[in-house]
Formats: C-alpha cells, structure tokens, sequence
C-alpha cells in the first residue's frame, strides 16, 4: 500500500518544529546545572541485596520461588530492565513487551472491543496472567511502566509458579521500592505527533535504616497515526522501608494511576492486501474488492467517546533474615481496578446500488459499547526459602502459602433507552468520516455479570546439588471456587448462578548440567491447569463453551531443552532452548458433521526454538535480542470447530527483536533495533478462509526499525531522541477477530526528552 493513500501528516511539520524548538531551549537550561554532581554512568555495576545488577541484565528473578540464578533455572525467562526502557523511551508495557519474542497482541473480541493488555504468549493467551510483584492483577487495561523497576516474562506453562492459567507462561511486573542508595531524576518529553510526558523518580533515605521513595507520572499525549485518539491521565506511587540492611526488613507502598483516554475503535481492512468482501452482489462485491484503502488517519467514532480508569493498589511487605542463612517473606495487598469506557466500532459497509463508482456516498456502520467493570483483589502470600544438606547433596528449599480473593463486576449497557426505542446509529462516510458528532447514549439495562474466586494455595520447590548437577522439582496445590451471579436486564431474579470448585495440582520437574561454571545444559518438564472461568470468574452453562462449569481444566504440559552461558565476566547472556507445549481436553466437535455436539477431546501442539542474548558485550556496547520460532498444530479433534481453532490464532511462524546502543564517546550514544513479526493467520487452516472470510484472512509479516541518540550534556542532565518506525512502514499491529478491522502499528514519529538527575 502506498503512504500517500492513507497518510495524512497535516501536523507533522509543526509538530517536528515544536520539538526542534524544545531542544534549542534546553540548552540553555542544561548551562545552569551542576557538572560536578554524581550521577550514574551507563555501563556501572550496582549491587543491590548482595547480587550484581548491570544494565539490561540481571542475574536472579525477583521471585524467592526462583532459588537459583537465571543461568542456572531450567526455564527460558526473559527480563527486561528499566535501563532499556528508558533507552527506548517506552512508556507502557505493551511497548516494553516488544523486547521479547513470541508476545503477540490482539485487539479483542469479534465485536468493537478494545481490551486494554491483551496478549498471546507462546500461542496462548496471557490476558489473566499479568502479575504485579508475584500477585496477579487484574483488569482489562493499559498498564503504564513508569513505577517498574523489570519486567519478568516466564516462558511455557508455569502453573506451579503461579496457579491457575499461565498455559503459555506468564509476565511479572516488579515494584521500584526505596533504598538507601540516594538517587532521583526526572524526564521530560515532547511527542513528534503532539503531546508531552513528565515522569520523576525520588529516592531519599531518611535514616540509617530507611527511605522513602516517590514515582510519578502525567501526560497528555496524542496517538502518532490516528486522529482524535490520545492517552492522558496521571500517576503517583509513594514508598516507605524501614530496616533496610539489616535483617528484618518492612516495605508499604501504593500506587494511584488515573487514565483518561479516547480509545481507539480502529479502522476498517476494506483496500489492504489480501482483503476479500462477501456481499452477495457482483456488482458491488467487485467495487469493495477493488477499493482504495482508507486514510489510517481516520477516526470513526465521536470525540465524546471516552475511557476513565481509576486504579489503586496498597501493599505491605515484610522480609525476615534468620542467623541460619533462611528468609522469610509476607505480602498483603489490596487493589481495586474500575474502568468506564464508551467506543465506537466499525462494522458492515453499505455501497448504494445507485452509485457503486461513487467511493464518496460508501458508508460503514458504527457501533456503540460501553464496559462498565470493577476489579478487586486482596491476597497474602507466605514465603520461606533456604538451603540445608542431607549427606552430599545440598538443598535450596523455597516453600509457601497464598490466599486470594478476586472478584470483576460487569454493568451491560444498551443505545435503548428504559422503556423507549432504538435509535438508529448513523452511519459514517468510508473515506471522509466526522468525529465531531453527538452518538446515542448507552443505557444501563439492569443487567450485570458478577464473578469471584476464592484460592488457598500451597507450594515447595526443592534445588538439590551435587557436583555439577542440580536437580529440581517443584509442586503446588491449588482449592478453588469460581461463583458465577449473572442479573438479567429486568433486574428481578438471577438469570444464572453457577459455582465451580476443585483442586488443581501443578508441577515441574528439571535436571541442570554444568559443565563449566559460567553455563548450563538443562531439561525440563513442567504442566498448567486452567479450570472453567478462571480468566474473568464468568462461568457459563453453554455446551460449546469451555467456560461451562461442567468440563475439566484444560491442561498445557511442556517438555524443554536447553542451554545457557555467561560470557566477558558473567557481563553477556546468551540462551537457546527447544520447547514443545502440548494442550489437552481443549473443546473440539464430535465429528465432522454433527456442528452442535462438543467434547473435550482437542489436543494441540506448539513447539519452536527460542534464542536470547542480553547483557554488555563491552562497557560501551549494551544488547538485548531474541528470536523464535513457533509451530502449532492441532493434533486431534476437528478444526472446524472455532473453539480450538481459535485458540492458536495469531500465532506468527517467526519473531525476533534486536535492540543495541553503543557510547561512541563518553557522552554521545547511538542505538536502535529491529523488530520482525511473520505472518499471523486469523484462524488455523487458512484454505478455510481465503476467498470466504469477509475482510483479512491474516496479519501481514512486518519489520521495524527504531532508533534513538543521546548526549549527556554534564552529569546532571541529558539529552535523548528517539525515532520510530525508522522507515515508516505501513503495518498492522491488531486485527480483530472477524477480520473487519484493525489498529495500524505506529507509523514514523519521533520523540525528545530531557532527562535531569539529582
């Protein structure tokens, strides 16, 4: 497709001058700072709790699950630090996920949904596997980074970690909590495209022992590429510690964020390649498949679509240090996530039989939705970790318990007012649609969907060494109960109220070889469960979905080989691994031609390679890059059935991701990276689709590159710029699941921040 059919770059020039012109300014401000101030360098070594932590790589997950090195875990995990955020200017974890290969991202549900982070991992979905210091969070939003220190990606089920879901890993998020290193700074940024971005980090001891940190965040930015949608909102995340370097340890931190948002309903696929159009008439299906594309630009909802989230969060953690070398760990938290959206979605076009060459008097339909929901959680987890020795062998233990109630509260809405009528939603021109215009409204109906969970967990991990050996094992059990209270639009009795319960039992097992001290060769074979519901506690008595109460958990196992080694003194990572995840009693159709009968006998498959290096390859040159291969096959049961066709949808053959910066001079360094995605198929067996699905059978393949340079102007204050989508390639990020629509990926934009520490 050609940029000039569907670009529109009618802010660019002034908004490249705003930013050229915000430059020029803080030069003179950067003259006033102290040059004598001590400031980290890039490429220094900090030691925090007695482990080593150097830009991009880190040595040990988070979690006091994880009782070895990442070297030494016989499991693929990615860590993305907040040091190649911050290089790469990424503000949400959606951008932040970039750096790990085999995440894709969808754009919801066959309807107009925009479903916030909403992520396939490994051929799996990882919606309701999104963790936020080892406990899960919850709702369907768009998740800020701005108080995360790393992000953690486990790769391949991982219910023994974690619990229920996590079929094709699962990603934590990791709090910055306050030291007693003294640091603070601040970074400031103007957008390419429009908008500005201020976020501060502030950490003060306030005694020998403690320190108060403080993280905050505002921004009013507009989307590069799409007219009318913009992110805004603010956030602010205090911290307090107390006992810091000694042995017992108290954390309490919250975190308050506040969006306000114009959500993106996205764009019909109508002139992409590979579009198709069944309407019924030759004539008019001939036009359609013939047409231009739409300008990516347009936007074809109202400026009076909104989306508010209010998300709130207190925990409290306590670390004890026993003399004999154990610890102990205590998290509480309570989190509340609510979130009122209003978008507008595009749908059917119509093409009047009287002016079929008349692109201008094409419209397409659009549709209202409004999400009303509300998310809690309170949890506590229990930890206690330590080694002893039985003979020769010597044993890293990490056991615990978990306790958590969840619970999401859905209100339906409709465009028919109480007691009225339908109005009818007018439709908007294909090519020259108007935003400033006033849409029904949404209604409450009375109905609302109710669900909570209620789980005790208990787990214990054994590491047993000897030699050059270490072999592990690990076991959690789970007792659930899923209540499901459904309110039909009268409001006068429960329309459906089901409750689920079992236990889950969930597994790993892995043998470590070391043939050297700076590598390993490892095998692993691990499993997950995912019982009926569990992703949102909406429980359902409906035959052909496998949220019916009456069906098993689905269980994903996955065998793995591989190896990892540290290179330049430990500084430089590099892994290889082959997996293969294997899905059971996933919901497949009897047979062929009964469509209405369904059993839990689909079995799928996926498996690949995967490939990571991470870390300096000298003081000057920092990387991070990945790359795998995925495979998926569904290996028993029928793929007409949606059901477990659908679940490996979007699941591209290759990823790979690069990222590198190097310091050409101690105060000039130059990066940038590539991001690879194939093709991604909206459904298993593209001859069922080619020629007779109505829109896009796939996501094209797409390549982008980024880049960015920064000058440290004197200790205290930086430079950066950062260029994205280099070339300015056309590409799709999302295509929704009946292939009408789609959310274009970002197209060339640029941003500049000035970065202050003091």
């Amino acid at each position: 497709m050609s940029s000039s059919t569907i670009r529109s770059r009618k802010h660019s020039v002034n908004r490249y001058a705003l930013v050229m012109a915000a430059s020029a300014l803080a030069l003179p401000v950067a003259a006033l700072a102290d040059v004598e101030a001590d400031a980290d360098q890039k490429g220094t070594e900090v030691t925090i709790k007695g482990e080593r932590h150097l830009p991009y790589k880190t040595d040990k997950a988070s979690s006091p699950k994880k009782t070895e090195a990442l070297v030494d875990t016989p499991q693929t995990m990615s860590v993305i630090s907040k040091e190649l955020l911050e290089d790469q200017n990424a503000t949400t974890l959606v951008d932040a996920l970039r750096n790990t290969p085999g995440i894709t991202m969808q754009l919801g549900e066959n309807g107009n949904t925009s479903a916030g982070d909403t992520f396939q991992l490994r051929g799996f979905s990882a919606t309701s596997s999104i963790y936020l210091d080892g406990i899960r969070d919850l709702g369907a939003v768009s998740r800020d980074v701005f108080t995360i220190e790393q992000i953690e990606v486990a790769k391949g089920p991982a219910g023994s970690d974690v619990g229920r879901g996590a079929s094709g890993g699962y990603i934590n998020l990791v709090s910055k909590l306050p030291s007693l290193r003294a640091g603070s700074s601040a970074t400031a940024s103007l957008y390419s495209e429009g908008g500005e971005r201020a976020t501060a980090d502030v950490n003060l001891p306030v005694g020998d022992t403690s320190a108060f940190r403080l993280n905050v965040m505002a921004q009013d930015v507009d989307v590069p590429g799409r007219d009318e949608v913009k992110n805004s909102g603010w956030g602010i995340a205090p911290s307090y510690a107390l006992g810091l370097g000694t042995n017992t340890r108290f954390y309490v931190f919250a975190q308050v964020v506040h969006q306000d948002n114009v959500p993106d309903g996205g764009v019909p696929v109508i002139g992409l390649k590979g579009y198709n159009s069944t309407n019924t008439n030759a004539a008019i299906k001939a036009a359609l498949d013939a047409a231009a594309p739409v300008d990516r630009n347009n936007f074809y909802g109202s400026v009076h679509d909104y989306e508010k989230v209010d998300a709130s969060m207190l925990t409290s953690k306590i670390e004890h240090g026993f003399r004999n070398g154990w610890n102990l760990t205590n998290t509480t938290r309570y989190g509340q996530t609510q979130m009122d959206r209003i978008l507008t979605g595009v749908n059917a076009i119509t093409v009047p039989t009287a002016s079929i060459n008349d692109p201008t008097t094409w419209t397409v339909a659009r549709t209202r939705q409004r999400v009303d929901q509300d998310n809690k959680i309170f949890a506590n987890a229990t930890n206690l970790s330590g080694s002893f020795e039985t003979g020769a062998w010597q044993h890293d233990l990490s056991a615990g318990v978990e306790i958590a109630y969840e619970s999401q509260v859905s209100v339906t809405y409709s465009t028919t007012p109480p007691g009225g009528t339908a109005p009818t939603i007018p439709a908007a021109s294909l090519y020259n649609p108007v935003s400033d215009i006033v849409l029904p409204d949404l209604y409450k109906t009375g109905a609302t969907s109710d669900g909570d969970s209620t789980t005790v967990s208990g787990y214990a991990f054994d590491t047993a060494k000897l030699g050059k050996w270490l072999l592990s094992a690990g076991l959690r059990v789970d007792s659930y109960t899923i209540k499901t209270r459904n309110t039909p639009a009268s409001g006068a009795v429960a329309l459906e109220a089901i409750e689920d319960s079992g236990t889950l039992a969930s597994w790993n097992i892995g043998a470590v070889y070391k043939p050297r001290d700076n590598g390993s060769v490892y095998i692993s074979l691990v499993n997950a469960l995912t019982p009926p519901g569990s992703s949102n506690f909406q429980l359902s008595s409906t035959a052909s979905s496998l949220s019916n109460a009456a069906f098993d958990p689905v269980e994903t196992e996955n065998f793995e080989l591989g190896t990892k080694w540290e290179f330049f003194n430990n500084h430089l990572s590099l892994t290889a691994a082959y997996y293969a995840t294997t899905a059971k009693n996933e919901l497949a159709l009897l047979n062929s031609t009964d469509l209405t009968s369904y059993i839990q006998m689909g079995e799928r498959k996926v498996s690949g390679i995967e490939l990571g290096l991470v870390g300096q390859v000298n003081p000057k040159w920092l990387i991070s890059a990945g790359l795998q291969t995925l495979d998926t096959e569904i290996t028993q049961g029928t793929t007409n059935n949606n059901s477990t066709g659908a679940a490996t949808r979007w699941s591209p053959d290759l990823t790979g991701t690069v990222w590198t910066t190097y310091k050409v001079t101690p105060k000039f360094t130059l990066g940038g990276g590539i991001s690879y995605v194939s093709e991604q198929l909206l459904v298993v067996n593209p001859a069922t689709v080619i020629g007779t699905q109505n829109g896009l059978p796939e996501i094209p393949a797409s390549t982008v590159f980024n880049a960015m340079a920064a000058y440290d102007i004197n200790p205290r204050l930086a430079l950066q710029l950062n260029v994205y989508n280099v070339t300015d390639e056309d590409y799709i990020s999302s295509l929704n699941s009946g292939g009408s629509r789609v959310v274009f990926g970002q197209p060339q934009s640029a941003t500049l921040s000035l970065k202050v520490r003091f």
